[in-house]
Order: C-alpha cells, then sequence, then structure tokens
C-alpha cells in the first residue's frame, strides 16, 4: 500500500511509467479504459468511414477516404497493442461488436456510451453522403487535434509515444477533409450548413460533462492535463474560425 501510494505522488508529480509492472490497480484501470475509448472510437470512424468511399466524388476524394479508413484502423491496432501488454486480449477485443452499427440518425446520446462500447457517442451516428462524412470528417478531426494534446502527454510514456506517431497523420486526416470540404462550399453550400449544425453538437458531446469530479484523480495519475471545458473551448473557438475562413 506504501509502495502503491508513493508511486501515485511521484505520478501527480509529472513522473512517468515505462512497463506494466507494479502499476497501481487505480492507475490500470483508467489507463485501460482510456485506451478501450480510442481503440473503440478509431475502429467505429474507420468501419463508418469506409461506406463513404462510394459516395467519394473522384478518384483523388476515393484515394483519401480509403487511406483514412487504413490509417484510423491501423491506429486502433497499434494502441490494442498496448493494451495487450496489460493483459487485454486482442483477438477477443477486435470481435466484440459490429463497429459499422449505428443507431438512428435523430438518436440523442449526449455523452452518454453504450454498454460495453467505449466508442465516443459521435461514432454510433449514421453518415448520410459525401458532404455529410466530410463535414463529420472535418468538426470530429479538429476535435480529436485538440485531444490529441491531452493524449500525447500521457504519464504511461510507451503509450504517449504511440499517441505521438499517430497524431500528424489525424491531423492529415483533417486537412484531407478541409481540402474537401472548401470544394463542397462551392458546390452544396446548403448541405454543408445542414450538416454543420447536425453534427457540431454530438462532436461537442464527446468532450463530456463540465465539471467532471474525476478529472483530478485523473490530472493526479498524469492521465489528464486540462479540463473538458478547456478542451471544448479550444475546439469550439478552432473550429467557429475555420468555418469562417470558408465562408460558413
Amino acid at each position: 500500500m506504501n509502495e502503491a501510494m508513493s508511486l501515485e505522488a511521484y505520478l501527480a508529480q509529472g513522473g512517468v511509467l515505462t512497463t506494466p509492472d507494479n502499476v497501481p490497480a487505480r492507475y490500470r484501470g483508467e489507463l485501460l479504459r482510456l485506451m478501450s475509448a480510442f481503440v473503440d472510437s478509431e475502429l467505429a470512424a474507420s468501419a463508418g468511414f469506409a461506406a463513404s468511399i462510394n459516395h467519394a466524388p473522384g478518384i483523388k476524394a476515393r484515394i483519401a477516404a480509403s487511406r483514412i479508413t487504413l490509417e484510423k484502423a491501423d491506429h486502433a491496432e497499434r494502441v490494442l497493442a498496448v493494451m495487450a501488454s496489460f493483459g487485454a486480449d486482442a483477438a477477443r477485443y477486435e470481435t466484440t461488436h459490429d463497429w459499422a452499427a449505428r443507431l438512428p440518425r435523430d438518436a440523442d446520446l449526449g455523452h452518454a456510451r453504450q454498454e460495453g462500447d467505449m466508442r465516443l457517442s459521435v461514432f454510433h451516428y449514421p453518415i448520410t453522403g459525401w458532404t455529410d462524412a466530410v463535414v463529420m470528417n472535418v468538426l470530429q478531426g479538429m476535435a480529436t487535434g485538440v485531444q490529441m494534446g491531452e493524449l500525447t502527454r500521457l504519464s504511461y510514456a510507451p503509450l504517449a509515444e504511440v499517441f505521438r506517431a499517430i497524431a500528424p497523420r489525424e491531423a492529415r486526416h483533417r486537412e484531407l477533409g478541409s481540402e474537401a470540404l472548401a470544394r463542397l462550399v462551392l458546390t452544396d453550400p446548403e448541405g454543408v450548413r445542414s450538416a454543420v449544425d447536425y453534427w457540431s453538437p454530438r462532436v461537442r458531446a464527446g468532450f463530456g460533462i463540465a465539471g467532471s469530479d474525476r478529472f483530478a484523480m485523473l490530472r493526479n495519475l498524469g492521465l489528464r492535463h486540462e479540463t473538458n471545458e478547456d478542451l471544448r473551448a479550444r475546439w469550439e473557438q478552432s473550429s467557429k474560425q475555420h468555418l469562417a475562413d470558408l465562408g460558413l
């Protein structure tokens, strides 16, 4: 007990861990929870975006959609490998859910997660058509960029290293979406506005509740650094500016 308490004090002071050995039970549980949320979200994002490949209006757009679909699955695999080092059954995990399954488009999940499925609620909503896919990719991609600032500073060094390798590719996914969005603003402005109105509150919900009572504990473990409110505010500011730059 004394050893575990001293290790948590070490983490609270900015220390890092490098192996699963002697990791406190609470730390292990929260780290696995964090990794599960990321893996589930990436697998669901990959499966959901795969259906949009055939909606792409040209060869370059199809290549971009295919790249996003492939790399998000690859990102999930990389983090799942870290989960396996903590004893997670990777082979069983990959077949737990139908990652392409979606709820009705008018469902209202808010911040809720489905039982046994840790994907962000935004990945439970269906994508309808190319414009919808592009807008969702841009708004959620910007949210992922904000959240990567937390993930790349995790106190578990092997996972933080994986996220630092993933972050530039996630940023490129958003850039590919932004290039497509700039074209859609000229050809389908009303469709873009409708999609922005639909996806904005659903992406916003992914930042979690304000005043989370778990934040202090996660910060002490080195698994969080900024509050949900601060991260959400940064996303709102950057996404608003990005859309304004496109004339929306």
